[in-house]
């Protein structure tokens, strides 16, 4: 379907850039329209990508039937009643806005209204995202086949009841920066033993790149650790000591304080930071 009738972005941040790029790759960029209130990155994505970027988000509306929601989440309300007036039963919204949910877009849009709440992470820039789906009560079944359809082009989607998307949040999308700390801890540590910089950091990165894709080929983290552990041997003194320090607890109160924070977003409750 997008690939014959287009689609529409609402806001051209890094998310809403990171989708348009995936879908250049198999949709021409003519069908695709974004809007965004700032005129630079208006002008940055089109230069970009060649998507055409304007300032009137109603009219997103009038040119395209589904339409993904990528603004901040302080914007998310003001949109959404800028949009209302113009939403139809042949509209479809996808939206990325962490912490909205798709009982509050109803009532903003009408109870009806086609709704599919989608948590992307920041990895979709390069077409390995992970993408949480859910359905608001007024989409179809279809609806969600199109928005796996939409993500497909920049990563893997699941479909999880809504009441698990703070998990998902803390989870995937906010993984990026925990695994990025990791990397950064390995690199650091190849720099302390002897080796340069960029030599470390290689090697860092491609050892988790490697590692993950090979549990997301079937093999379980439990085996890939058995695999690479021998008795007695370098990775197990070395796991000894990650074990010793709780990293497997800290990386679970981490994701446990990532959803807590983000199920304060979602009830109103923004004390900042």
């Amino acid at each position: 379907m997008i690939e014959q009738k287009g689609l529409g972005v609402i806001g051209a941040g890094k998310m809403g850039e990171a989708i348009l790029r995936g879908l250049i790759q198999r949709v021409p960029s003519r069908l695709l329209l974004a809007s965004d209130i700032l005129s630079s990155r208006r002008k940055e994505v089109e230069e970009k990508l060649g998507v055409k970027v304007i300032a009137d988000t109603p009219l997103v509306l009038k040119e395209r039937e589904v339409v993904i929601l990528a603004v901040k989440p302080r914007e998310a309300r003001g949109v959404l009643q800028e949009i209302s007036p113009l939403f139809g039963p042949d509209h479809l919204l996808i939206s990325i806005v962490a912490g909205l949910t798709t009982r509050t877009i109803s009532t903003i849009l009408g109870e009806r209204a086609r709704i599919i709440r989608a948590m992307p992470n920041l990895p979709l820039s390069v077409g390995e995202g992970a993408i949480a789906l859910t359905r608001g009560e007024g989409a179809k079944e279809g609806d969600l086949v199109i928005a796996e359809e939409v993500f497909s082009s920049v990563g893997r989607t699941v479909v999880v009841p809504e009441g698990l998307m703070d998990a998902v949040t803390g989870l995937s999308g906010s993984g990026p920066a925990y695994v990025a700390l990791f990397i950064e801890a390995l690199a650091d540590a190849g720099v302390r033993e002897g080796l340069d910089r960029e030599t470390a950091l290689l090697l860092s990165a491609q050892t988790v790149l490697g590692a993950a894709r090979m549990v997301l080929e079937g093999l379980s983290p439990s085996g890939l650790k058995e695999m690479v552990a021998s008795p007695g041997g370098t990775t197990i003194e070395g796991l000894s000591v990650l074990e010793g320090a709780g990293v497997r607890g800290a990386v679970m109160e981490a994701v446990h304080a990532a959803t807590r924070r983000s199920k304060e977003l979602g009830d109103g409750k923004d004390k900042g930071g």
